[in-house]
């Protein structure tokens, strides 16, 4: 497997902020399908992705499921542990494997071993975090965390012990580290971020994410600013509708001017962690009918070809997605990047707006006004 590590070399400001280079690698999907264990393996793992956002549940589910693509690096401990994590918007909490964990998918994968860390800080607490493919358990302890260059002093994170299944043996990270808000945070946990703020260790309270299309582009977290380089052609700002993932209220989805969606108005997160298009299943079988896809989501990729862009309309503005975009390519066949979803809220229906939507944007997640931004690129 070819791992790519690119930084972006631009637009870079004065003052604490930190860029974290994201590696965007084959995902599980794909390296299934070249050894034809696919099938047999969706067939063996079902998955709810929508237990993740149900209320009043502490879940943390792997939410692209085998269609993980970015990682970045992070350390832990007093000298420093390397680990390779997924940056998730859409949860909360930072949890690596641990040496205390014997389950085949710790043992192929970087393990904290606490004993060899100066600075760590055991506690009694222990950690539960459901999955839609399982469960991992673990205790909670304390230590320094470096996020490429910033160290965020006595950090809470989990130490998995167990990881049941063998779903995590198969995934190229080792661990999560969440940005979502603290009100979602399993075991009350303090994410990574929220103590960046608290010990100003960055100049705004802010961070930003830079996808890149294809595997060319320097993919990214940044820190504590905003990139000039990626907003040359403005920054839409939208409200939070929600403080708990980053959530923003939607009027509609239209293709071509005529509303094919959301008409009435629903609620969608933001979600790095989710590489797909999580739609409400209604909503998703009539966009496989409109885009001549089968209930899967397979298309043949010479009508893909023709296929109209999706238009999202947030807060008084649209927000397009080509079919460059959300039709997925490998090893000849083509798939639309859209998943069915079902989960209820008081708002109404709820759309995951995953990497599919994250690439045509450069997006900010600001704290400091709740609100997120939207730059095309």
């Amino acid at each position: 497997m070819k791992l790519l590590l690119l930084l972006a070399l631009v637009g870079l400001a004065q003052g604490l902020q930190t860029r974290v280079p994201l590696k965007r690698m084959k995902s599980l999907r794909q390296r299934l399908q070249e050894q034809g264990l696919l099938e047999s393996y969706l067939e063996q793992h079902p998955y709810n992705l929508a237990a993740k956002y149900f209320p009043g549940i502490a879940v943390e589910p792997l939410e692209n499921y085998i269609d993980d693509e970015y990682f970045g690096t992070i350390s832990i401990g007093t000298p420093p542990q390397e680990f390779t994590v997924v940056f998730d918007t859409g949860s909360s909490n930072l949890w690596v494997p641990s040496v205390f964990c014997s389950s085949p998918a710790c043992r192929n994968h970087n393990r904290f071993n606490p004993a060899e860390s100066s600075t760590f800080l055991s506690t009694n607490d222990t950690l539960f975090i459901a999955y839609g493919t399982g469960s991992m358990t673990g205790v909670l302890g304390y230590d320094t965390v470096n996020v490429a260059g910033i160290n965020v002093r006595n950090q809470i994170f989990g130490l998995a012990e167990t990881e049941p299944g063998d779903f995590f043996y198969y995934t190229p990270f080792d661990g999560i580290l969440g940005l979502a808000f603290p009100s979602i945070a399993s075991s009350g946990a303090t994410p990574v971020f929220d103590n960046m703020m608290i010990e100003n260790l960055v100049d705004r309270h802010l961070f930003s994410v830079y996808l890149s299309r294809d595997s060319e582009g320097g993919s990214f977290v940044l820190f504590g600013a905003i990139d000039p380089y990626f907003t040359t052609k403005g920054i839409s700002w939208i409200p939070l509708s929600a403080e708990t993932y980053w959530q923003i209220s939607m009027e509609r989805v239209s293709i071509g001017g005529t509303p094919v969606a959301c008409s009435s108005g629903c609620q969608a997160i933001v979600d790095t962690g989710t590489t797909l298009l999580a739609v409400p299943i209604r909503a998703f079988r009539t966009l496989m009918r409109i885009l001549g896809a089968s209930s899967s989501g397979e298309i043949s990729c010479e009508a893909s070809n023709n296929l109209p862009s999706l238009i999202f309309h947030i807060n008084g503005k649209e927000f397009p997605v080509p079919p460059r975009a959300y039709v997925l390519r490998s090893n000849g066949y083509c798939t639309l990047g859209l998943q069915g979803m079902d989960v209820p809220t008081e708002e109404g229906e709820l759309w995951i707006l995953g990497d599919v939507f994250i690439r045509e944007y450069y997006v900010i997640f600001d704290r400091a006004n709740n609100k997120v931004g939207l730059s095309r690129l």
